[in-house]
Order: C-alpha cells, then sequence, then structure tokens
C-alpha cells in the first residue's frame, strides 16, 4: 500500500500525513487570525447609538443641536430605499460621473439634505462653479452633520465626507476652493435631495 502513496506521505486515517498537516497548519492560522480580528472587535472604539446634528429649517435657518438616533440598515434595506445609483455611491463609496448628476448645474436657492437619512448637510448659498462636473460647496450647513474621513484609496490621500448619522458617502473635500474657507466640498449629486428653500 505504502508504494502506491508519494514518499512521506503516509496515511492517517484517509488524509495522507501532507494533507494533515497542511490542514492542521490552516486551521491553526484561521485560528490565530480569528482570534486577532474578535480581539481588535472588543477593543475597538464602540460607537454610540446616537448623534448630535444640527437640525434646520426649510428656510435654511438653524433649530439648534440635538440628538438624534444614529441610522443604520442593512444592505437589503438600503438597497430597498435607495437607486441603484444612489446606492452605490452612497453606501459603497462610489463615485458618479462628472457632469452626469442632477445638481452639478442646479442654481436654485436652497437646501440639499441627505438622501439616505434627510439630514441638512449644504446650503444652496455656499454652492460654487468648480468647473469639475460635481456639485461644489465652500463648506457644509454645519460641522456637526459631516464628518471626514481619511481616505487613501486608488493612490491618492484624500478626505472623504459622510454624512454623521447615516454614514451615508457624499464625495471628497480638497483645499483649492474659493473664499472664505479655500475649500471645495465635491459632493455626488446621488448622494443628495435638493429642497427649495420655503
Amino acid at each position: 500500500m505504502e508504494t502506491s502513496i508519494a514518499q512521506g506521505e503516509r496515511r492517517t486515517g484517509t488524509w495522507t500525513r501532507r494533507q494533515f498537516i497542511v490542514h492542521g497548519c490552516a486551521a491553526c492560522l484561521a485560528l490565530a487570525v480569528g482570534t486577532r480580528l474578535r480581539a481588535a472587535t472588543l477593543s475597538g472604539p464602540k460607537r454610540s447609538a446616537t448623534v448630535a446634528i444640527e437640525n434646520f429649517s426649510a428656510a435654511g435657518k438653524s433649530l439648534g443641536t440635538t440628538q438624534v438616533a444614529r441610522v443604520v440598515k442593512t444592505p437589503e434595506e438600503w438597497r430597498k430605499q435607495l437607486s441603484p445609483d444612489a446606492y452605490m455611491v452612497a453606501r459603497l463609496e462610489g463615485t458618479e460621473r462628472p457632469f452626469s448628476g442632477e445638481y452639478a448645474s442646479n442654481h436654485d436657492d436652497g437646501l440639499y439634505r441627505c438622501i439616505c437619512c434627510d439630514t441638512a448637510l449644504f446650503d444652496s448659498r455656499t454652492k460654487f462653479e468648480s468647473g469639475t462636473g460635481w456639485p461644489s460647496f465652500w463648506k457644509p450647513i454645519s460641522r456637526l452633520n459631516v464628518t471626514e474621513n481619511a481616505d487613501s484609496s486608488f493612490g491618492m490621500q484624500r478626505l472623504a465626507v459622510i454624512c454623521s448619522r447615516c454614514d451615508a458617502h457624499l464625495g471628497h473635500v480638497f483645499d483649492d476652493g474659493p473664499k472664505p474657507t479655500g475649500l471645495r466640498y465635491c459632493m455626488n449629486s446621488v448622494s443628495l435631495k435638493f429642497v427649495k428653500r420655503a
């Protein structure tokens, strides 16, 4: 029987010795990785169930800061709520093609709200023509309502802008905007919902 098995591959039950060693090493590696991931998950900062945002009226007037429930949904729930394009950008951090979004050339007066949770994000009074093909603003309506995270995708160092309440990906912020901030919040139209000022 041993003559039909490659040298060094003695059978242990129904496995060869090599199979036993390979599977044993793979199991140990999986256990080590799993333990490390569980430890990282348990030791990482726990996100609160609420978040502070600044509410705004339909006229764009601040209604003050309030604690609201963080919006958390499953991918299936987001898919039911959003268009395929909005889901791809807002939930999967995609980017719409330049000059393809409905708000790139919008000059109406109003507020831009999050497509996912309706949080006020930008005021049309801070919108400007950047020539990039995406709606651009020189500041958010409130620093509380957006969060900026480091983004090193595609070999670039950028700051991704997300909605503070639901973590929807909105776009990126750059330091080549106009005065008074010198910033350009380059947003995706499909992540926004424009509401005319009341």
